[in-house]
Formats: structure tokens, C-alpha cells, sequence
């Protein structure tokens, strides 16, 4: 019997051990099988000079292209976000011609409250090297984007954030679970299942047989690994509301948020809160970040616009 009572305890303690502590700890070893062929793309579209430069960033699969806020020559640091757009988040295009505030998917807020801004495109997209992977490849991606945009002078590296929307929300879930480095992520309309997508969504360029592939690619699996403040936003209206809602049910993580916007659709959401995220990012300059908000509030935002 004390050799079984010591086996089992053993078997518990490297149970303990061998927990993911991060979503790459837990990807370690796993081959993903891609079936989608390299694409030809694009270069990315010109950007105003006054508002945009395209750089290009080093990532593992070579120098990927990316819209990045030119140094505003104060000689101070500035707080940044990485955005990652929504559709085809490997590709970037316009971001900078307004759109009605309905569906204007470009987060020009954060511009326009003079946070630094990097708009990375991925590995498969526009003329970049690699191919698309489906959430896999690319949350490397995003991490290159960061260790990049850390560098810059103009650039203060204790207040980077994360944003995204719809699968560029569900890629900033996935690279929050990937990395605690981020001040705060900001998560809108993710799925909380990647083969929710679909396999004719174009966004799936995996093996959707295996189970492990989109288990892996989803973040609702590890909100327990999330260890920066994490604040997933969706409209109740036409949207993946119903992903917020699972995730909010099956999570125990202190640091991880879900707020509910009324009557709002997956894009009627964006304009409003973004701009009162970008309101509390500049107002965000506490050792670490203090930025609450309820849904209360986000409720008011949408009132007073």
C-alpha cells in the first residue's frame, strides 16, 4: 500500500510539473499539419506619411511588414498598442480613411489619442514570407511585432497594449495566453473555439480532423493561463456574443474580463469603446495598470455618442 500511496503521489506531483504555464508551453511538441497552399499577395497599401510608416519587423519566418506611428520628435516615450485587424488578420491594408462610426474597424482612436500604434501584418499575408497557419505561427508573429516595437526610442516598453477584433480579437486571446508582457489586452468578438470559424471561412488552413489542432488554437481552452488584465468586449447584436458568454461562464481568472455591450453589433462596438480605451490608456501611468471599466460604463459610452 505505501508503494501505491507513493506512486500516486509522484504521479500528482509531476501532474503539477508538467501544467502548461503558458499557451507556447502547451503547444511544445505539437506538429501542426497545414493544408492550404502559400498564397501570392500583396504589398501593403501607402500609408500617409503623417500618420503611418510601413516597416518591416524581424518574425521567425523572415521580415514581415507592419503600419507603424512615426516618432513624434518630443524626445519623450510614449505608450503604444498593437492592433490586429479583423477578416484576413495576416494582411493589412487602409486603416487610415474614415469610416462611419457603425463599422469603422480601423481603431483610429488610439490614433487620434497619440498612442504609438504597430499594425503588424503576419506570416502568408500581403507579400510576406510563410504561410498562413490559422492562429498558430502567427502569435510568434506578434510576439516579434512587440520585441520590435519595444525597441524603438519613442516607444515606452512598460506600456505596450494589445487589441484586436473579431479574429484579430481571437489572436490577442490567444498571444495574452502566450506571454504575460502585455500592460493590458483588449479582445473584441473572438470566438471562444477556432473550428467555430468554420472550415469554409478561409481562416482554418489546418487539418480540422484533429482535435488537438483547434483545441490548441482556441482560446477558451486557457483563459487560466492568461496573466495580464484581459478585457474581451462583444456586442449582444448579430455578433459572437454567444463565444463571450462561454468563456465568461467557464472562467475562474481574476485578470480576465467580459463585458456585454447593448444592442450593439460586432462592429457598432468598435468606434464607441475604443475611444474610452484609448481615454484610460492615457490616463493609465500607475506603476501597473489600473484600468477598470464596467459594463456600466461602456453602456454610458454608447449613449453619449
Amino acid at each position: 500500500m505505501k508503494a501505491l500511496y507513493a506512486g500516486f503521489c509522484w504521479l500528482l506531483v509531476a501532474g503539477c510539473h508538467s501544467a502548461p504555464t503558458s499557451l507556447l508551453d502547451a503547444r511544445a511538441g505539437f506538429q501542426t499539419h497545414l493544408t492550404a497552399a502559400k498564397e501570392a499577395g500583396l504589398p501593403p497599401d501607402t500609408p500617409p506619411p503623417a500618420l503611418f510608416k510601413v516597416v518591416r519587423y524581424p518574425a521567425p519566418v523572415g521580415a514581415l511588414a507592419a503600419y507603424m506611428s512615426p516618432d513624434p520628435g518630443d524626445g519623450r516615450r510614449h505608450p503604444a498598442i498593437i492592433w490586429i485587424t479583423g477578416g484576413d488578420c495576416n494582411s493589412i491594408g487602409d486603416v487610415w480613411t474614415p469610416n462611419p462610426p457603425e463599422n469603422d474597424q480601423s481603431a483610429a482612436a488610439f490614433r487620434q489619442a497619440r498612442l504609438v500604434m504597430l499594425y503588424p501584418s503576419l506570416r502568408g499575408g500581403n507579400d510576406n514570407p510563410g504561410r498562413k497557419e490559422g492562429f498558430w505561427g502567427e502569435v510568434n508573429d506578434v510576439l516579434a511585432a512587440t520585441a520590435f516595437l519595444k525597441k524603438q526610442p519613442y516607444v515606452d516598453p512598460k506600456r505596450i497594449y494589445l487589441g484586436g477584433h473579431s479574429t484579430g480579437g481571437t489572436l490577442a486571446m490567444l498571444v495574452a495566453e502566450s506571454s504575460p508582457q502585455y500592460r493590458a489586452v483588449f479582445a473584441f468578438g473572438p470566438v471562444d473555439e477556432a473550428a467555430g470559424y468554420g472550415p469554409n471561412s478561409g481562416f482554418l488552413p489546418f487539418d480540422m480532423s484533429r482535435t488537438e489542432e483547434s483545441r490548441l488554437r482556441s482560446p477558451g481552452e486557457w483563459l487560466s493561463l492568461v496573466q495580464s488584465p484581459l478585457w474581451v468586449i462583444e456586442g449582444t447584436e448579430e455578433s459572437n456574443i454567444e463565444s463571450l458568454r462561454a468563456m465568461k461562464e467557464a472562467n475562474h481568472n481574476p485578470l480576465t474580463h467580459f463585458l456585454e455591450a447593448r444592442n450593439e453589433s460586432h462592429f457598432s462596438v468598435l468606434a464607441p469603446a475604443t475611444q474610452l480605451l484609448a481615454q484610460k490608456i492615457r490616463a493609465d501611468s500607475a506603476a501597473t495598470s489600473r484600468i477598470q471599466i464596467t459594463e456600466a460604463e461602456l453602456q454610458n459610452q454608447f449613449r453619449q455618442l
